[in-house]
Formats: structure tokens, C-alpha cells, sequence
């Protein structure tokens, strides 16, 4: 068998050596020998067209994890396999057609003249509703849930004073359901109340690190949302039948699957799926939170959730979203379902819908 050293294929393949020892580690390259005195690889030539499919895919920017679940089908049905990287390249094209929108409109609102700013041309409505419960299992709720005419928010708290963490959090931001907020500055307004929200949860807290919550919000400014989001809470929209999660889960499970080291499907039996890295916490140190700003329309639909819901497949949660059922009903809907599947946690949920007046 013709052996190449790991430099040559590396050459011959595309990929760099430093990324052939890496999947080599995460088992999705394997040389095909390693020398037992200097631990150098050697690569088989037959394992080329392996090697450029996943170097193909990398350049599609698939996540790594992805990647290995289309090499293990190309293997049994490159049919399969293309289906799948079809499947991956509409979703991706789906999510870029969401970023288009946010980038038309900050284009639209960095070149609009000093009156336009802060103005909100289409105005639209939210019509929402929030439920929180306990839960099959837990003792106590620690979820807080809010909904109002412009404050979305979901806070899971943790610790001894998780419940009262959570609810200083959501409180620290509702001042923002009254005061008019300008599109404009919204992103710097809402990141202001969040530090708000911190200094809160540090006086329930009392200065332990063991005591905390998550925090996810959306802030209506009268044809637009802008997200601020820490820790593993979730945001969802549902438009035009299609769901996106618009949040990133901020711990220890998604960072491995973000690097490729764990499969999406394998985080919900990890030992560490509970381990947040970034939360509102009683300590000192701060950390930053996600904030973003969304361009709404008309029949979108909004859904924030604490931890408690990812017992229910997201297909389900997709469906419960679409169908016609209010805001009231849904939230109730979605509740429901999670306990159904065995009510693990607490869970909450918020929904909003966007319409015209």
C-alpha cells in the first residue's frame, strides 16, 4: 500500500498538517499508520478522496461535528450524503437571508439623515402572552417570565436565592416597558439596563458565585426587536413556517460542539450540559452579553424559553409555534409539552407575535 507522509498529503489533500492532527484526535481522519517510536503519520493514498470531501466541507464552513456525520454516510450512501449537505446548504441560506435583512437595515438606518434615526417608519404591535411552572420534578420555581407592551424576558435563576436572582433580573429591565425607547440607541440602552440587572442579582446574591441566573430579553421599539442574551435561555423565531434560534446557548456542551469535540445530538445526556460559562452572577466578575437587533415583520412570531423546554424536539416546538392558536394558548401549549416529556426543570416561555395595527 502506498503510504504518504503527513506533509505530502496534507499537500495533496488541501488540508493543513495542524488540521489533519486535529481529525485525527476527533476521530474524523484517522492515518492510516502511526510509526510507534515517533508518533509520525503516514496517510494511505485511498484516503485522499475522504480528506478532500471534508476539506470541501470546511470551506462550506459546516460545523465539524456536521462534517463527520456526512463523511460516516458517504461511506454507506453518497447519496445520503449529498442530501445531507443539500439540507445544510438551505439552512444556511435561510439564515443568511435573516442577516440580509438586519444588514439592509443598518445600511438604511447608518445613511439615513439626522431626522431619521430613532424613528420607527412601519409601526406594528406585539401581541404577547408568558407562562411559567414549576415543573413534574423540582420543588420550587426559579424561572421568572415576563411579557409586556415593549419587554420580553425570560431569567432561569440558580443557587440557594435562584428564584429571587431571576426575578431581580427581570426587574432591573422594566423600566423598559414604560419609558419610549429610540431605535437608534436601543442596543447601548438595553446593555445599560443589563449591567442594571447584574448589580441586582448581586445584591440578592450577596456576593456568592453559587447564586445566579440567565437572562434573555427582547426590547420592542415599535417595528423592532433588539436581543440582549446570557447564559442558556433561548430565543426563537418562527417566520414564514420556518423556526431559526436566535440564540447561542452559552455553555460548556455548545462551546465542545462549536469546536467539533461532541455531536448536537450528544449534549443532552453529557455529564456537564448543565455547566453555564457565562451567567448574571452574585460574584464580581462581569460578563458580556449577547446583543443584537432584529428587523421584525408582519405574521413573525417570537419565542423566549428557559432550559426547561429543551426536553421537546424542536420539530414539536416548531409545530406548536405554527399553528393558529394566540399567544395565551400557546405558551400554555408549549408548558404542556414539556411536562408531558417528564417536566425535568422548571420551564417558561414567552410568546409574541408581530402584527399590524
Amino acid at each position: 500500500m502506498a503510504m504518504l507522509t503527513i506533509g505530502a498529503f496534507a499537500k495533496a489533500c488541501r488540508l493543513s498538517p495542524k488540521a489533519l492532527r486535529l481529525y485525527d484526535e476527533l476521530d474524523l481522519l484517522r492515518p492510516a499508520r502511526v510509526d510507534p517510536d515517533t508518533g509520525y503519520r503516514y496517510y494511505a493514498a485511498g484516503q485522499l478522496e475522504r480528506a478532500r470531501l471534508v476539506a470541501w466541507l470546511r470551506r462550506l464552513g459546516m460545523p465539524l461535528a456536521e462534517i463527520r456525520r456526512v463523511c460516516l454516510l458517504h461511506d454507506r450512501d453518497s447519496t445520503a450524503a449529498a442530501r445531507e449537505i443539500r439540507a445544510y446548504w438551505a439552512r444556511v441560506e435561510t439564515e443568511t437571508a435573516v442577516r440580509r435583512d438586519l444588514a439592509a437595515f443598518l445600511v438604511d438606518h447608518l445613511t439615513t439623515g439626522p431626522d431619521g434615526p430613532g424613528k420607527d417608519t412601519a409601526m406594528l404591535e406585539l401581541r404577547y402572552s408568558a407562562h411559567s411552572d414549576t415543573g413534574r420534578v423540582r420543588p420550587a420555581n426559579q424561572d421568572t417570565a415576563y411579557a409586556g407592551t415593549r419587554l420580553l424576558a425570560v431569567a432561569d435563576g440558580f443557587g440557594p436565592a435562584g428564584a429571587p436572582a431571576s426575578s431581580a433580573a427581570v426587574e432591573a429591565l422594566r423600566f423598559l416597558d414604560t419609558d419610549e425607547v429610540p431605535s437608534g440607541g436601543v442596543l447601548d440602552i438595553l446593555e445599560d439596563a443589563v449591567r442594571g440587572a447584574e448589580q441586582a442579582v448581586r445584591d440578592v446574591a450577596d456576593g456568592s458565585d453559587e447564586v445566579g441566573t440567565t437572562l434573555t430579553a427582547l426590547l420592542w421599539t415599535g417595528s423592532r426587536l433588539a436581543l440582549v442574551h446570557i447564559g442558556d435561555s433561548r430565543a426563537y423565531l418562527l417566520r414564514d413556517g420556518e423556526l431559526f434560534r436566535i440564540t447561542h446557548d452559552h455553555t460548556m456542551v455548545q462551546s465542545m460542539v462549536d469546536e467539533g469535540r461532541l455531536a448536537p445530538e450528544e449534549t443532552a445526556s453529557h455529564p456537564e450540559r448543565a455547566l453555564l460559562l457565562k451567567a448574571l452572577t452574585g460574584g464580581g466578575s462581569s460578563a458580556s452579553p449577547d446583543l443584537r437587533l432584529h428587523d421584525t415583520r408582519p405574521g413573525d412570531r417570537y419565542l423566549l424559553s428557559s432550559d426547561g423546554l429543551s426536553v421537546v424536539p424542536e420539530h414539536r416546538v416548531r409545530e406548536l409555534l405554527a399553528s393558529p392558536l394566540p399567544p395565551s394558548e400557546t405558551v400554555r401549549a408549549l408548558v404542556g409539552a414539556a411536562n408531558a416529556a417528564g417536566g425535568p426543570d422548571n420551564v417558561s416561555c414567552v410568546v409574541a407575535d408581530v402584527v399590524e395595527p
